[in-house]
């Protein structure tokens, strides 16, 4: 009964992963049987790179595909080519086969050393991995510790959090230094461990560099789209618009903000609630060393969005907030802030930090579900502070707030200037405290 039990989560596992749909115009991935065992439809983080050849900026490796482009294959009989007008290998038909074979191989292989890793893991490890994989991460799950043992897969190493995670969330991982560990899993700040998690929903992808957007000339702050001011007095300004805002009621949920123990903490941040001008709910003080900031999430703790009630939305909020989902995970480390996109669709960041230093451009980064970017740099901002008390004409400046904006972007690049114009965004404000 136990031998059967964890064969049958091993083939749960196995039936639950990700296949990339290279035949779809979005790129988007597959589960082995297109329904996991809850039922559900599995549905995989949109891939880098689409078939019509769009790339995204948010990305840190250049994909390498193992079905790309091969060397041609020779004529052995090194006659002409034939009729059909095939170059050396063959008619479509042939190559087309030998391609077929070659992934078959590839899925066998790769059946196989999953089969191999998972087979080492505990019952209960196997129940937490499913949970974490069948729910994409909305349930909480511990950490799934094995032997830093390096597999082989294609004839290249495969560390087992990079194979996994490139089983059920990242079809084209390629190095494992593409994943960041979130803050609460235990190989976080642990690079050369005896063991390491494998699971999937504990790590996040990074962002890497990318061109800055074209030379943006802000508008004065006369102008009357100008973003809001929050340099002089945040608190006072956003208390002021949450009191001018009578339709906004309270949720019925609870969180830690408010709790005894919280209040004799120190709060590193608080974090504000937009949907475009007006400030929804009240501002939510974060005491804990991470926050999870959600619309709607099977299970956990933190700023809920979908309680936040308020009258007279437009569809156009609607819509955008029933794309929040599992939202995002705020977290403060040793280097900076760090923010994790768990929904299914992007983000838009902007800080201090991520600007260019003494640089007029307006730099909005695009963060795609399942990546996490640093939008606060603690040494970074210590070197901005020397160049705080330049005379900016385009509006007051605040060196300690960060704005995400869910599902829409702003900037140079797109119809909506400020971050004003768009639907439900975020700012988080800094305090001072490290």
């Amino acid at each position: 009964m136990f031998r059967s039990k964890r064969s049958g989560l091993v083939r749960r596992l196995w039936r639950s992963r990700v296949i990339p749909d290279r035949d779809g115009g979005d790129g988007s991935g597959r589960s082995g049987h297109d329904l996991g065992a809850t039922g559900a439809r599995l549905r995989s983080p949109p891939r880098r790179d689409g078939s019509d050849g769009r790339t995204v900026t948010c990305c840190l490796f250049k994909e390498r595909e193992p079905g790309g482009p091969q060397p041609p294959d020779t004529d052995t009989a090194g006659g002409p080519p034939s009729p059909d007008g095939a170059a050396d290998g063959g008619s479509p038909e042939r190559r087309g086969r030998e391609a077929r074979s070659r992934l078959v191989l590839l899925e066998q292989e790769l059946k196989a050393v999953t089969y191999s890793l998972l087979k080492r893991l505990k019952e209960r490890s196997l129940d937490s991995l499913l949970e974490a994989v069948e729910s994409r991460g909305g349930m909480p799950s511990g950490c799934v510790l094995v032997a830093r043992t390096e597999l082989r897969l294609g004839g290249q190493a495969a560390p087992p959090h990079l194979l996994l995670g490139k089983l059920f969330r990242w079809p084209d991982l390629q190095h494992p230094a593409e994943l960041k560990p979130l803050c609460e899993c235990q190989s976080f700040g642990v690079a050369d461990g005896p063991t390491v998690c494998c699971n999937p929903y504990h790590f996040s992808r990074l962002c890497g560099p990318e061109s800055p957007p074209p030379p943006y000339s802000r508008l004065s702050p006369n102008d009357e789209q100008k973003p809001l001011d929050l340099s002089d007095s945040t608190l006072s300004y956003t208390e002021t618009e949450a009191t001018n805002s009578p339709n906004v009621t309270p949720g019925d949920f609870s969180d830690a903000s408010t709790s005894p123990d919280a209040m004799k903490r120190s709060h590193w941040c608080n974090v504000a609630y937009w949907e475009h001008r007006t400030r929804v709910g009240r501002l939510y003080t974060v005491y804990e060393q991470s926050v999870s900031i959600f619309y709607d999430l099977p299970q956990g703790n933190g700023f809920c969005l979908g309680q936040l009630n308020l009258e007279n939305r437009s569809e156009t909020v609607r819509r955008t907030r029933s794309k929040i989902g599992y939202g995002i995970l705020l977290s403060k480390e040793p280097d900076g802030v760090w923010a994790y996109n768990r929904s299914e669709h992007p983000i838009f960041v902007n800080s201090p930090t991520l600007d260019i230093p003494n640089c007029r451009t307006l730099i909005v980064r695009k963060v795609m579900p399942g990546y996490s970017i640093k939008v606060f740099d603690y040494e970074k901002s210590c070197l901005l502070q020397h160049t705080a008390d330049l005379d900016y004409t385009d509006g007051p400046y605040d060196p300690n707030s960060v704005r995400i904006s869910f599902a829409k972007g702003w900037g140079p690049c797109y119809s909506r200037q400020f971050i004003t114009s768009c639907p439900c965004w975020l700012e988080i404000l800094l305090s001072n405290n490290r």
